[in-house]
């Protein structure tokens, strides 16, 4: 899998985290997690599960998509100079030089490792379009939550399945999720993916409004 760069999300989590004035112990009693667990995320020794990411952004106020942002010179987006955190969105619209298109390289694309066997490769991104537009592949085994508990945030999500099978839980309901498959609801449902299949499952995800 080629990628151009690699995301350091710890860093930016603990830019927004420290943004806030939220302690690390507090952070992580907001998203149900051990202190150890997110100071090792911040400090790039672990890396966080699909859940696990979501609950500490939408506890932050930030977006998904903020954390791919790859200049490390670059403010973290969604917090200005003084430290105040603002919209992720606005800050994307101040700054066009960070529109990633119209044409993204198959070498081009920021990568994010996650655990429990994901990763996220960002195909694209907009100012303005509060979207997270990415290619998702579970390993065989993957899941979207290390703990096996489903997930849940804001936004719609939008899935197409090109490779592989996935099992999607949504609600009490469990689907199969197989090549040329479709999947959209309410991201505040309780959902979780998971691969059961010898291969990994590959497919194109949309998230939409996953900061309000």
């Amino acid at each position: 899998m080629s990628a151009a760069v690699v995301p350091p999300v710890g860093a930016r989590i603990r830019q927004a985290r420290l943004g806030r004035g939220m302690s690390l112990r507090a952070l992580a009693r907001e998203v149900g997690v051990s202190a150890s667990l997110v100071s090792q995320i911040e400090t790039g020794k672990s890396q966080p599960s699909v859940s696990t990411l979501y609950a500490i952004t939408t506890v932050l106020g930030i977006s998904v998509e903020s954390l791919f942002d790859a200049r490390a010179s670059s403010p973290m987006a969604g917090v200005d100079s003084s430290g105040a955190v603002l919209p992720a969105l606005a800050a994307f619209a101040a700054d066009p030089g960070r529109r990633i298109g119209p044409l993204v390289g198959a070498g081009e694309r920021e990568t994010l490792e996650l655990d429990s066997g994901v990763v996220w490769e960002r195909l694209g991104r907009v100012p303005g379009a509060d979207v997270d537009f990415l290619l998702v592949t579970y390993r065989p085994g993957g899941s979207s939550s290390g703990s096996g508990g489903p997930m849940r945030h804001t936004g719609t999500e939008y899935g197409y399945l090109t490779s592989g099978e996935l099992i999607l839980t949504l609600g009490f309901d469990e689907y199969t999720v197989r090549p040329g498959d479709a999947v959209s609801f309410e991201s505040t449902t309780p959902h979780r993916y998971r691969n059961d299949g010898e291969v990994p499952a590959v497919g194109v995800w949309f998230v939409s409004g996953d900061v309000q």
